[in-house]
């Protein structure tokens, strides 16, 4: 029970020198890498750029206590930032105290929901946002996010929530563009860029390893920060008019309790509710995939109670809401990491840049920080999936588009509320109406298949129904009306038999659904079986009366219905309108 919520006593017992080594190496770089993000991601989330280094430090000790992932690296990120912003806003004016108190009022209330729903066991709500809606949604945020930062580049005016408002508001201020900024931009931009498809392969031609050429080409950003600060600050551009980050307060943050005024908690209930569970989906997603290449495992229960904890010590210090990041992820795993205590060595990292690096970026221009978030959050972006999911689903492809076209025009929140409530109708509509076929015998075996599709033996007195869902409220009057249908349809029928290989559930209103049936078919002389039924179906269905009141019989296999019901004289072969699709 202690190492279900305490997770660090399961590799804190094997820690050696051999592990402290190599999580001590993925730290440094993975520091490296998390202080030009972390400045970045707290301007975007209009922020002091001090607040993102605050939001690295007790969250990533917080999170190797309480996490079960080895690798995943948490911190600010690009989509949940978005999302801060796009919350506090509503309550306070970027840049005020106030603003700054309502964001960490809501890493608090976002970590109190992730503990809560870790504690009720809650992981698998991460199943009713679809890959396809939470495409839709970080495809929408990335343009958002892009968009938010061209005025940095273009050293203009501009605000908005949503695509539109974001564009017209460029275009409103295009005359005026600052040039140095714009130079600053610009050449960040180019550089980052570059640095992303070009700098490995020239790193690979000086004989470095392909690991070695991967990670220093992932450090780019840090260079591009010192590049433009250095030149900043010799040529005096924040005398022309370049912003930069300016005075940053030297030290660690000060731990404090978040105070909860009564109306705001209020506001932001549902922003805490959506940060909480799209950090989760981005963050649990990553550590999946890590884990799977170790061949580790995680608990998406215990994720969220460490996800939760990493937030509330954001709150505690001075931060806004964290969840786990991909690229950073992906680097932590690369670089060697063994364990959490990688992230642990990180905080020690992000607290020293907070106590001694903080006056080297005095002259830090704010077009690269928000050159370093476009290249970030433009590798989010896939269209491709759009085409993708269009040739395979039409349906997916409505939540998708809907999701991603919403999120663009009316914000990050409506988008992703839209794109769940999508996926619960398109489920619901789907299971209403459950998949089912009239099967038949492939002759001289003992398998059953859809007449439709194969030659197999049928028998006029004998239907066999293969239900190919599990059965509930959604789709009982359903399955209902199609029975009733292949009733008239064959006036010799004597026996009809459910056969419930893919059946797991059947529900209070199913199971009055069968019992309609069983009476009904009854009265027309026609007796009603179960075949293949479950373990778990069958022990349901014998608390009830439905099995004593059941007019014909449950069999163990469908070949042993057909076997006892169907008669060799009526016997024929069927001819398939289809041959191709099993």
């Amino acid at each position: 029970m202690l190492k279900r919520y305490l997770p660090i006593l399961t590799w804190i017992g094997e820690y050696n020198r051999h592990i402290l080594g190599a999580d001590l190496v993925a730290a440094v770089i993975v520091t490296i890498m998390l202080i030009p993000q972390s400045l970045a991601y707290a301007l975007l989330a209009g922020l002091p750029a001090q607040v993102g280094l605050y939001a690295s430090i007790l969250p990533l000790v917080a999170y190797a206590i309480f996490g079960t992932s080895r690798t995943l690296s948490v911190g600010p990120v690009a989509v949940v930032s978005l999302m801060t912003a796009a919350a506090a806003s509503q309550i306070a004016s970027p840049g005020s105290d106030a603003y700054v108190e309502t964001t960490i009022l809501l890493a608090l209330m976002s970590g109190a929901v992730l503990i809560a729903m870790g504690i009720l066991r809650l992981g698998m709500i991460a199943n009713f946002l679809s890959h396809p809606v939470i495409s839709g949604f970080v495809t929408a945020s990335g343009l958002i996010i892009a968009a938010s930062q061209l005025k940095h580049i273009l050293g203009i005016q501009a605000h908005g929530d949503d695509l539109l408002t974001l564009l017209s508001s460029l275009a409103s201020h295009i005359a005026d563009i600052h040039w140095p900024t714009l130079f600053i931009g610009s050449f960040a931009l180019i550089f980052l860029f570059w640095s992303r498809s070009f700098l490995k392969p020239l790193l690979l031609e000086t004989k470095l390893s392909a690991r070695s050429a991967d990670l220093l080409s992932k450090t780019s950003p840090v260079v591009v920060v010192a590049l433009t600060t250095a030149v900043t600050w010799l040529g005096g551009l924040d005398s022309a008019g370049v912003r930069i980050v300016g005075a940053i307060d030297a030290g660690l943050p000060a731990l404090q309790i978040p105070s909860l005024p009564g109306e705001a908690w209020r506001e932001l209930l549902m922003s805490a509710v959506l940060i909480s569970i799209v950090g989760f989906v981005e963050s649990v997603s990553m550590a999946q995939t890590l884990a799977s290449k170790r061949r580790q495992r995680i608990s998406p229960d215990q994720e969220l109670i460490g996800l939760g904890a990493a937030n509330v010590t954001s709150s505690f210090s001075g931060g806004f809401p964290v969840t786990g990041g991909f690229s950073r992820s992906v680097v932590n795993y690369d670089a060697g990491a063994q364990t959490p205590a990688a992230g642990a060595f990180t905080a020690v990292g992000i607290a020293i840049a907070a106590l001694l690096l903080t006056p080297l970026i005095y002259f830090l221009p704010k077009a690269t920080l928000a050159a370093t978030i476009i290249v970030a959050v433009l590798g989010l972006v896939d269209f491709q999936a759009l085409k993708r999911t269009w040739d395979y689903s039409r349906s997916d492809f409505a939540a998708m588009s809907a999701t991603l076209v919403l999120t663009l025009v009316d914000g990050v929140e409506t988008g992703i509320m839209a794109g769940v409530g999508l996926s619960v109708l398109l489920y619901l509509y789907r299971t209403s109406r459950p998949h089912s076929a009239v099967v038949g015998r492939l002759p001289g075996t003992e398998h059953f298949r859809n007449v439709e599709r194969f030659q197999v033996e049928t028998d006029p007195a004998v239907l066999t129904l293969r239900v190919d869902e599990s059965l509930y409220f959604a789709n009982a009057r359903y399955l209902e009306d199609r029975i009733y249908e292949l009733v008239a349809q064959q006036p010799k029928l004597r026996h009809l038999v459910l056969m419930c290989p893919a059946v797991n559930l059947i529900d209070a209103s199913a199971l009055e659904s069968l019992e309609a049936i069983n009476q009904r078919l009854s009265d027309s002389g026609v007796q009603l079986h179960l075949s293949e039924v479950k373990g778990p179906v069958m022990d349901m269905l014998k608390r009830t009366h439905f099995l004593q009141d059941l007019t014909g019989k449950v069999f163990l296999s469908q070949y042993e219905a057909w076997k006892q019901l169907h008669g060799e004289a009526a016997c024929h072969v069927s001819t398939p309108r289809i041959t191709t699709v099993p």
